[in-house]
């Protein structure tokens, strides 16, 4: 006897999937180009990322930053120091924390990683004409708006 089903969205239609997997695509490619040359992985890449458009940051920046949860930065920031990538110096402001920042080498390896990274997003964005890749990056900013408006009105 068959079941009524719902009619609701089919799996491959609905947004936060198709964010997800079309994030995880990127990503996963980026992190292959990463990992072999640089054996940095995507977590680790995104805390060098951010570090490298700042003099330093704390964790919780960098969580928030990056929106990893502050296991996954904590992880990524000790195999960093670990590596010699990053270093940390006390918080002046906060006897709790540390800021982290890129070391010299960090640096030299932040600047040979940003090309690579900049020429994987023209190959991305290749297919698009230059309206599009504005209207793509306005419309994905305001779904990231859009979603912190939501958390925000359930906390």
């Amino acid at each position: 006897m068959p079941t009524e089903t719902s009619h609701a969205p089919v799996l491959a239609n609905f947004l936060p999937y198709e964010l997800s997997i079309t994030s995880n695509a990127v990503s996963g490619r980026i992190a292959e180009l990463y990992q072999a040359r640089f054996e940095l992985k995507i977590a680790e890449w995104r805390i060098m990322a951010v570090l490298g458009e700042a003099e330093a940051r704390t964790q919780r920046e960098l969580a928030a930053l990056t929106l990893m949860d502050k296991v996954a930065v904590n992880r990524a920031c000790k195999v960093l120091e670990d590596r010699g990538l990053v270093g940390r110096q006390p918080n002046a402001q906060d006897g709790r924390s540390h800021h982290v920042a890129l070391t010299d080498e960090g640096r030299a390896i932040y600047g040979q990683i940003m090309p690579l990274a900049r020429d994987v997003e023209r190959q991305l964005l290749e297919p698009f004409t230059t309206s599009e890749r504005d209207v793509l990056r306005d419309l994905l900013g305001r779904l990231r708006t859009a979603a912190g408006q939501i958390e925000a009105a359930e906390d």
